[in-house]
């Protein structure tokens, strides 16, 4: 693969940039950031996979407390499963409904799907859902389906952004299509938070170094110190491991190729990356833990999304099981 970012991709990742340097997260729909995984003929820019994951980097690097991911994985899904008026219905996005108590997102949904009246019927649990609104992408053991405002129990996040718990018990249904669809949003559901990892890692590094290079202890800059270089080596390598990872899965993805071990291997340093959080938090000193200073969204964003994925060991597990 080629990991350079052809002409469109670049303008696409400088004008995140520049919108998110605005902290406003309604220009991001007016900018049209939101939309470009929405089909051409839905209304949107028709993009992919390597889109979603440059726009979900830039966020990712800012740390920006917005539902880019929920929609950018739910407009892709759509896609690629969905109608032509499921698109254009759903054009500004919905949340997604996957993970379930104690399940990894590549284990098997345990919600079930039953035909009632000409429409399906959902029972089930589902945990950990972002930004919830008037629609859910739901998975199912008989596919996904698009469910219209469940009620919904708030969650605690340690980024602070809404999230629930969702509980349906007989709640009617539309279905997207089948089991295929579940595995396919799962994909792209993995490699979107790999993607906002990565930018949360490259976002942190970057304040760390400017901190280390400017911070004075015993007359010395702390980056003269040869400890404080291997620590950041060490944050460097973890940076490099996530993007390269991260980076095959998304073209892998784009280019309808199987990218499950890369998936799993993102998926894996993600949650490595969020151990080399620690690291830059200790490199900060007390400045590390004062959740006034932009390194603790970071820190609370690499944990989000660690556990969105379930941890590392569940990883683990999922490339033995792979390999």
């Amino acid at each position: 693969m080629d990991f350079n970012l052809d002409e469109t991709q670049q303008d696409l990742r400088k004008l995140a940039a520049e919108v998110l340097a605005k902290e406003d997260g309604e220009r991001l729909r007016q900018a049209g950031l939101m939309s470009v995984c929405v089909p051409e003929e839905a209304g949107g820019a028709g993009l992919g996979p390597v889109e979603m994951a440059v726009v979900l980097r830039e966020v990712g690097a800012r740390a920006a407390p917005v539902p880019v991911l929920p929609t950018l994985v739910s407009t892709l899904t759509l896609a690629h499963y969905g109608t032509l008026d499921q698109q254009r219905r759903l054009s500004d996005g919905a949340t997604v409904a996957l993970r379930e108590p104690g399940r990894a997102p590549a284990e098997p949904p345990l919600t079930t799907a039953r035909p009632v009246d000409g429409g399906w019927a959902l029972t089930g649990r589902k945990v950990s859902v972002p930004y919830p609104g008037a629609w859910v992408l739901v998975s199912a053991d008989e596919g996904l389906f698009l469910v219209e405002s469940p009620p919904t129990t708030p969650e605690y996040t340690s980024t602070g952004e809404p999230a629930a718990t969702i509980v349906l018990d007989g709640t009617p249904a539309e279905r997207v299509a089948g089991p295929e669809a579940v595995a396919g949003a799962r994909r792209l559901f993995m490699a979107a938070v790999a993607a906002q990892a990565s930018g949360v890692l490259a976002g942190a590094l970057e304040l760390t170094t400017g901190y280390v290079r400017t911070r004075k202890q015993f007359g010395r800059a702390l980056a003269e110190f040869q400890a404080v270089t291997m620590q950041i080596a060490d944050v460097y390598i973890a940076a490099r491991a996530l993007d390269v990872a991260m980076w095959s899965a998304a073209w892998r993805l784009g280019e309808v190729l199987p990218a499950d071990q890369d998936l799993a291997l993102a998926a894996y340093h993600v949650c490595e990356a969020f151990k080399a959080l620690y690291t830059c938090q200790h490199l900060h000193g007390g400045m590390g833990l004062d959740v006034t200073y932009p390194l603790h969204r970071y820190f609370a964003q690499a944990k989000h999304l660690s556990h969105l994925l379930g941890g590392a060991d569940a990883q683990l597990d999922l490339i033995g099981a792979l390999v």
